[in-house]
Parts: C-alpha cells; structure tokens; sequence
C-alpha cells in the first residue's frame, strides 16, 4: 500500500507508521441524521470547522445533501448554494477540504473552487462522476452503497457482505483506472450503515482487515454516532461518542487509515494514545 495519499494540494500520510487521520464531519444541512440544521449558517459552519482545525483535524468533509436512510435528494442549485460558499471560506483553511457529493457539477464546480478530496456515496457511478474528477489532482474516496438512500435499508441482502463489498469495491477501482487516473489518489470505504443490517455491519468490522488488503488501499471507515452504534447500545445519536470512538479504534487496529467523525478533539485523542502504543 502506498505511504501517502494524493489530495489535491496535500500529500496525506497513510503508512501503518503514521497515526491514522481524523476527517471531520460538516453537514451544512437542514437534516443530517446527527447534527441536522446546527451548521446550515454559514458562520456556525465556519466556527464549527475552525473548532475542528483547533483540535486537530486532518481533512474537513463538507455536506450539502443528507444521505442518511430515507433522506430525500435535493436539487443541483441547492446543493451548490449550501456548499460554495463554504468551499471559498475554508479553502485556504490550512487542511484539506473534502466535499460529500455524488453529483458530478457539484464536484467539478467544487474541485474548481480548491477542494481536495471527493468522497462519493455512490462510488462514481453516476454518468459523468469520473469526467468530472480524471483531470483534477483531488482524491477520490469510492464508497459502497446498496441501492440508494431512500430504499437502502429496506431489507438489505447479500450472499457474503465482505465479499460482495469487495467485489463492488474491485470493480470500480477498475473502471477508475480505466481512467488513466492514479491509483496514489484513490482510497476505499465499505460504507458502514448505507444498505447494510446490523449483523452486516458487524461483519464488515470484524473483516475490515480482510476488506483492506484484498484491495491493497488506504481505507476510510465511517461509523460515527451511526444506528448500528445506537443499536448496539440503545442510546439516542447524541449519546453515542464512546461507543463511536471504541468502533474507530476496531476500525484502525485492521488497518484503516482515515476515521471520518462528529466528535474530532476526542478521537485525535483516543487515535494519539493508540498510535504512541502501537506505534
């Protein structure tokens, strides 16, 4: 695997020497699942991300359209009017900026406006996802997604998640690479709680490690505050902080090397500690 990841303007450490990167959440959104409206103001958004960089912050993700189960899509405009101003608040912000979008004038208008990284949920399936991001030097992050966040979690099924998330995983780092685009900016994410049950999930985490070295790239794991944390111990989002960093930590012991989170002071710390151990 390689020791670094290219992100735009950056070159991100993600050898199993370094300690692992903290991207923190910024969901400038009327509904996201966990924060939903706190950061729609564009200056409680930018307080949120100065906070962030204060506590240690790798890469900051940026959030224009909620995802979570049953969430409904916006327009392109609306997007686009929730997330530019912040890209041009931020960008000279000192971290890499990451944008949350799966759709490709959302992408080309941000990595225009100084974006670093594109983590689509739909794992740049989407016609004219990968024209959008060939020519730039931005990181892509490929997620996988089962069906679509309106019908997800109606009954997912698969004959073996870890397997079958491979194998989907597999083929778009194939498509990409078709793409004459380098591998060195690509990183990979099973997608925790998009189209999964709860003992899929579980199972993905207990083979996160497995996942990784199939596909020998740096992996991204976002469990933060997410219902398979609130059903494991049947508490409410704003009371899932321990739980979500005990999953980062699962997480980064197989081998993940960017945690995407809400709660970032507390899990640069849990991830410092870690780190100067295994170090």
């Amino acid at each position: 695997m390689q020791t670094h990841l290219q992100c735009g303007r950056y070159s991100l450490p993600v050898a199993a020497t370094s300690r692992p990167l903290v991207m923190g959440i910024l969901n400038v959104t009327p509904d996201s699942f966990s924060d939903a409206g706190k950061y729609h103001a564009l200056d409680a958004a930018i307080s949120h991300a100065e906070e962030m960089i204060a506590a240690g912050v790798d890469i900051i993700d940026i959030g224009g359209e909620s995802t979570r189960p049953g969430s409904q899509t916006v327009s392109l405009q609306d997007e686009l009017d929730r997330v530019m101003p912040l890209v041009y608040a931020l960008r000279d912000c000192g971290k890499p900026l990451s944008i949350d979008t799966y759709k490709p004038e959302v992408m080309r208008q941000t990595i225009a406006a100084g974006v670093d990284m594109v983590n689509d949920v739909n794992g740049f399936r989407a016609p004219g996802a990968l024209e959008a991001v060939a020519d730039a030097d931005c990181a892509l992050c490929i997620m996988h997604m089962q069906k679509d966040p309106q019908s997800m979690q109606l009954k997912p099924e698969y004959e073996n998640v870890v397997a079958d998330v491979t194998a989907f995983l597999h083929e778009r780092i194939a498509a990409i690479a078709q793409m004459n685009i380098a591998r060195e900016r690509l990183c990979i994410d099973p997608g925790f709680g998009f189209g999964k049950s709860l003992a899929h999930n579980i199972a993905l985490l207990k083979n996160i490690g497995q996942l990784q070295a199939a596909l020998d790239l740096p992996l991204l794991a976002g469990l933060s505050r997410k219902s398979m944390i609130g059903a494991l111990l049947d508490k409410p989002v704003e009371r899932r902080m321990a739980g979500s960093l005990a999953g980062a930590l699962a997480c980064v012991a197989q081998g993940a090397r960017i945690v995407r989170v809400h709660d970032v002071a507390e899990t640069v710390d849990a991830l410092t500690v870690w780190h100067a151990i295994n170090q």
